[in-house]
């Protein structure tokens, strides 16, 4: 068959849509762009808030026109698959036994007047299911999956329920990962998961995601290693001087904030404050002097007042972030935000990510600033017109013009600009 994928949400979806490329190919089948014709057509789908649903729905519905197969699977299939199913699809599945799902996928197309339902009990998994990381499409960024499922239970996240308890990927397996693609010639490695913070908690024998770390960065050798999504209470002084021995480990770091007021850190059920989020980005700057803090933010939470969120903008101030994602809540039906009183109206909630986002790029523009005068190692990605664009270890883009290919090089660029959000500069070699 001639399969088509498209994928909704996060890394870990795209990591899990690499995976069922691979097994496609493996098997015999081909692969082509959603946009293109095909036998069938995977989506990928996210859960994360009710916007993302309608996405997956979207997709679908745009998938079901070509009269080929539709395949769902993913986080919204997971905690919704009647409501999937009713769409009319080929095969419902969900976040789990990925394995298996080839394999359906040529029953459902062998036998389209049986439309096909696969999706367990998130809730009772135990195991972490092992998929391979990596790429077909070039040799550059892998991600490797460490660790699924979240217990965290924050009141506007139906996330716990699409992927179930943590589960861990054993730390001799991340290993053997590790030193394959580094073998195959990829650059970087981003470390991935539901929830890495976690990583480690079902082992029940103490390993935490900093003994993940110093198993595999000097097994990495040149190819650098990047985290995913940090909780702020994972980074401790300890934490903090145990990875920053290793000079492959990438200086960018995304704690997730979500609020910078406490009363609406409260209502979140983050088990964090500002204080404790502050001391979080104070150790990393002492321990990665220059390094790149990004996070994501949620503006117009139910009950968010005006005096609340002035509070957040003074605090992301203080943070000062090189980047950060803003969003309007979204309400999600499931989660107890959803029943909330005092929702906030949707025209306040985009004005407050409007003034964020602006205080935001002002905060990115000065981070950028502080970059020009360095040499960066870039990996760069691709070109046009003789532009060659990759990204610092900092994760800042960086733009230079070469009549080289620069394809899959790290190479060091002197900083001489930063211009509409990204770095140019000069190739030192």
């Amino acid at each position: 068959m001639k399969v088509a994928l498209y994928t909704l949400g996060c890394k870990v979806n795209q990591y899990e849509t690499q995976a069922l490329e691979s097994e496609l190919v493996a098997r015999g089948h081909l692969l082509t762009d959603f946009d293109s014709a095909a036998d069938a057509y995977v989506i990928n789908t996210c859960t994360v808030t009710a916007v993302s649903d309608k996405k997956s729905r979207q997709a679908i519905r745009r998938a079901q026109k070509t009269g080929a197969v539709v395949a769902v699977c993913g986080c919204y299939a997971q905690t919704d698959p009647e409501a999937v199913k009713a769409l009319g699809v080929d095969l419902v599945a969900g976040t789990g036994q990925r394995k298996d799902f080839v394999s359906l996928l040529e029953q459902a197309a062998a036998n389209r007047n049986s439309p096909l339902m696969q999706v367990d009990n998130s809730m009772s998994r135990r195991q972490f299911e092992f998929l391979p990381a990596g790429s077909l499409s070039g040799r550059t960024r892998a991600m490797l999956k460490v660790q699924d499922g979240c217990v965290n239970f924050c009141s506007y996240c139906i996330i716990p329920y699409a992927r179930g308890p943590v589960r861990s990927l054993p730390v001799a397996t991340a290993v053997a990962e590790t030193a394959r693609l580094r073998d195959e010639g990829y650059k970087e490695l981003v470390v991935t998961g539901i929830e890495i913070s976690s990583y480690g908690v079902d082992f029940k024998d103490g390993t935490t995601l900093a003994d993940l770390i110093e198993a595999i960065c000097p097994v990495a050798g040149d190819m650098r290693i990047r985290l995913g999504s940090l909780e702020p209470r994972t980074i401790t002084r300890e934490f903090c001087e145990r990875i920053s021995r290793f000079e492959n480990l990438c200086p960018q770091f995304h704690p997730a904030l979500q609020s910078g007021c406490d009363e609406t850190l409260s209502r979140m059920r983050r088990k964090y404050d500002t204080t404790r989020y502050y001391e979080a980005v104070e150790l990393l700057r002492e321990f990665f002097p220059g390094c790149a803090i990004t996070t994501d933010m949620i503006t117009g939470f139910p009950g968010e007042t005006e005096e609340e969120f002035s509070k957040t903008m003074a605090f992301i101030e203080k943070c000062a972030f090189a980047s950060m994602h803003i969003f309007p809540y979204s309400r999600r039906d499931g989660t107890p935000a959803a029943s909330m009183p005092d929702q906030v109206q949707k025209s306040v909630k985009e004005e407050r990510a409007s003034r964020a986002g602006k205080l935001a790029a002002e905060m990115k523009a000065a981070y950028l600033d502080s970059c020009i005068g360095q040499v960066l190692n870039v990996l760069f990605e691709r070109s046009e017109d003789g532009v060659f664009r990759g990204h610092a270890p900092n994760y800042c883009e960086v733009r230079v013009f070469s009549d080289l290919d620069l394809h899959g090089q790290t190479i060091p660029v002197a900083i001489t600009e930063a211009k509409d959000g990204v770095l140019w500069g000069n190739v030192t070699l």
